[in-house]
């Protein structure tokens, strides 16, 4: 357009793919964002194409720089353009961007002002990877490919199965059962050598080296979206079991060569961490970032509390954690470990199966993080809404119980 205006459709990879960084940045720093207005193909006006498949329309103008800009996400009517920016559309300043997403400048779908409020307040937590302050976890695009280990399966049950993605669901390691199982002794030093190339300054393979597989893991499904009932699906897997490649599964061990079979995490760590990214708040972060694929930057990025034993937090939300974990005799150890450090009998951190049970556990687990991010009842109320295939009745028992534990004053101040 004339006096350098520039007005294009294009998919919504522009706003959220890590591939398209730069072209972020060129826009936010070279240009003038004037607008970012996204909608889903739900009309067929691109013939062949999914329904679903969201576009965008983006008008900038060249020079200058952008401070903030006007957007609109999910829209289902590309009539309501004609309204856009005055109708519809939410002020996003570039300084959140960057701070809600430092090395992919990912935009955000929010949807109204209370996200734009509610991501101001969670983004003063520390990352999930990389920031000194955070938990600093790091996941394995891949622990065992199933194309190419297939010569290793077998259907007769092993003490070895191999999860998949739809395995597991959250706190559930059982959620189905294994199609494939495998000999530990097949897989050993193929999973030694991988391990041994990634401890620093150690060139030679130890004696006593630990596979990753041999104790708990952190699994987190990789196949997602955000219009699933729940996108953010974490487990923990046990040992001596192995993950396949639609799973995500942590390093448990440090990578240097004084600590290379210590442990990044205490056990009770560990279900503090999965305690929170199980949650309704974490979940609601990740969807407003992702679409159809749960890549680990996006993982990375996310704003989650690092709790320490010190904390007056984290002693309620593990506990919880592993009586929802621990229901099977894999995890004895891991119970017995949490009832030692927290200073519990033993059958404080037994296993819960019943489903009433766990429910309750879920709604106090899903009050306790809420408290963790300094959430008011009306935003944790938000938060609730924008998950429309959950079950009223979870919503409203998750929501009943963050106002009772807050009323009896059992929710844990929060931290700074």
């Amino acid at each position: 357009r004339p006096g350098g205006q520039c007005g294009i459709v294009i998919p919504s990879g522009i706003y959220t793919d890590l591939g398209a960084k730069q072209l972020r940045e060129m826009l936010f720093t070279q240009s003038q964002v004037e607008g970012l207005f996204c909608f889903e193909n739900r009309e067929e006006i691109f013939e062949n194409v999914h329904r679903s498949f969201k576009f965008v329309v983006l008008t900038f103008e060249k020079g200058g720089s952008t401070q903030h800009f006007p957007a609109a996400f999910m829209r289902h009517e590309v009539a309501e353009l004609t309204r856009f920016p005055a109708e519809g559309a939410v002020s996003i300043s570039v300084n959140l961007i960057r701070r809600l997403s430092p090395d992919s400048l990912s935009v955000v779908e929010f949807k109204c002002d209370q996200d734009v409020s509610i991501a101001e307040k969670i983004s003063v937590h520390p990352m999930l990877c990389g920031d000194d302050k955070g938990w600093k976890l790091e996941l394995y695009g891949e622990e065992l490919n199933m194309t190419r280990s297939a010569g290793s399966f077998l259907t007769r049950q092993t003490k070895s199965p191999v999860y998949e993605g739809g395995m597991i669901w959250q706190f559930d390691h059982r959620y189905s059962d294994p199609r494939y199982w495998v000999k530990e002794s097949d897989l050993r030093q193929a999973f030694l050598g991988k391990r041994i190339k990634r401890i620093e300054e150690l060139d030679c393979l130890p004696k006593d080296l630990r596979n990753d597989y041999e104790v708990d893991r952190i699994a987190i499904r990789k196949i997602a979206s955000n219009t699933n009932e729940r996108t953010l699906i974490v487990a923990l897997v046990p040992p001596h079991s192995f993950a396949g490649n639609s799973l995500s599964v942590h390093f448990p061990f440090h990578h240097t060569k004084d600590k290379y079979n210590a442990l990044r995490f205490s056990g009770p760590e560990t279900l503090a961490i999965i305690a929170e990214l199980n949650s309704f708040v974490v979940d609601y972060v990740l969807r407003a970032r992702m679409t159809t694929n749960l890549n680990l930057f996006y993982l990375y990025q996310l704003p989650v509390p690092r709790l320490t034993l010190a904390d007056a937090a984290f002693a309620p939300i593990v506990k919880r954690a592993a009586q929802l974990v621990c229901t099977t005799p894999e995890f004895d150890a891991l119970a017995k470990e949490v009832s030692t450090a927290l200073k519990l009998p033993a059958a404080a951190v037994k296993g819960v199966t019943d489903p009433t049970g766990r429910a309750r556990l879920r709604a106090e687990l899903d009050a306790m993080v809420a408290r963790l991010y300094a959430l008011t009842e009306e935003e944790f109320t938000h938060i609730l809404t924008t998950f429309p295939i959950v079950s009223e009745s979870v919503k409203q028992q998750t929501l009943n119980t963050y106002r009772d534990l807050l009323r009896l004053g059992k929710l844990p101040d929060t931290r700074p």
